[in-house]
């Protein structure tokens, strides 16, 4: 694009974009940090998450027998990566270092790799059953919330651009929605950069929140897994989440959110349409845009799905033992690129952006979020609330 203010949507590194580390709005030095700082980068990453792996085994040891001991056996590793983050987040960018080490902080490639081995651990045949309510969900979801969202960011007077972006991001699937929409609308980098800002700032209590409040209900585990995989907007905190809630829950909710992230490139190529039929065609730029349905698909989904049909045949075919083992394996490796993920969500967090845009679009968020946990909490239950394992 000929504007530079205008984001592509194969923006290479959305979060960092979003959360002010790497942001393209830096000089190219702050940009491309030197390969040291990013090396020093993913040591500190790798360190911290040996870190939680520790924590998670120490203090329920050193606690056993105490008040704290009982509580301290719930927590979970997310917890531990996500706590860590910040605290790491808050110490770097005192020392001015945080923005340096950006590149290291891959949490959107830590969690579609996490993704796709979570794929090994799902029989097939549960994907197979859970497609036709993931399907349904993602579709009703997407356009109730979708067009509450347009509606009220209009009705506030919010800017086209951003009404698409604020939408798109509370109805899809977050950071990633919200760049595959600048780039069908040709948003401004700012604008991106809030809106994705809104979504981690919203997101992370959400991890904490959806599983307490889904025990606190009583909702069964596929309950569970849709409420949190509809209505959190991020993969990795869906992830999160899933994780506190218990294996099940998080199969069902990783189900759920990659059904939605698949409906992400629909969304975009009609945003794009729309935005060249009735606001830009004044300009004459009118132009197709079906390539952005296969630009914005998230690839991580077919390797999701291959490594569900893989390890369903695998596990088939061969000793249960020797498959079990595999399975576990892979899991465990999931475990350690989640976590890896999980602390990068501390380490990338910024409140930067959060000052430029004003209150508008706070407003329709949280107006967005209410009717999203309510209408996902509907649907879930009404879609899942007979689906066994």
């Amino acid at each position: 694009m000929s504007d530079d203010k205008s984001v592509d949507v194969q923006a290479p590194d959305a979060l960092a974009v979003a959360t002010g580390g790497g942001s393209t709005d830096q000089p190219a030095e702050t940009e491309r940090p030197h390969w040291a700082w990013t090396l020093a980068g993913a040591v500190l990453v790798l360190g911290l998450s040996v870190l939680v792996y520790w924590l998670t085994v120490w203090v329920p040891q050193a606690t056993a027998g105490t008040g704290f001991g009982r509580i301290a056996k719930s927590i979970e590793f997310p917890v531990y990566a996500i706590i860590i983050g910040f605290g790491a987040n808050v110490v770097l960018s005192a020392l001015g270092l945080r923005t340096k080490m950006s590149k290291a902080f891959r949490t959107e490639f830590f969690i579609k790799t996490g993704l796709v081995l979570l794929g090994a651990s799902i029989n097939f045949a549960v994907i197979a059953r859970a497609a036709l309510p993931a399907i349904a969900q993602g579709i009703l979801l997407i356009t109730t919330v979708f067009l509450f969202t347009w509606w009220f960011a209009g009705l506030l007077g919010v800017d086209d651009k951003l009404r698409a972006l604020l939408s798109s991001a509370v109805s899809i699937c977050g950071v990633s929605a919200a760049v595959a929409a600048a780039g069908a609308v040709q948003a401004k980098k700012e604008q991106l950069a809030y809106t994705a800002s809104l979504v981690i700032v919203f997101a992370v209590p959400m991890i904490f929140f959806l599983p307490w409040a889904s025990d606190l209900l009583g909702l069964s585990t596929a309950v569970t897994g849709a409420w949190i995989g509809g209505n959190i907007d991020t993969t990795a905190a869906v992830s999160a989440a899933g994780s506190l809630a218990g294996e099940q829950p998080l199969q069902i909710a990783t189900i759920v959110k990659v059904t939605q992230n698949a409906l992400l490139g629909v969304v975009a190529v009609l945003l794009s349409l729309y935005f060249t039929v009735k606001v830009e065609r004044q300009q004459g730029n009118a132009r197709p845009k079906l390539i952005t349905l296969w630009h914005s698909f998230p690839k991580f989904v077919l390797g999701f799905l291959i490594a569900s049909v893989i390890a369903t045949i695998f596990s088939s075919t061969v000793d249960a033992e020797f498959a079990k083992t595999a399975i576990a394996n892979a899991n465990n490796l999931r475990t350690w690129f989640l976590t890896l993920a999980f602390v990068s969500i501390g380490l990338e967090f910024s409140f930067g952006s959060l000052k430029e845009a004003g209150w508008k679009p706070v407003v329709v968020f949280v107006g967005a979020t209410v009717v999203n946990l309510a209408v996902g909490l509907l649907l879930a239950t009404v879609l899942w609330g007979n689906f066994t394992f």
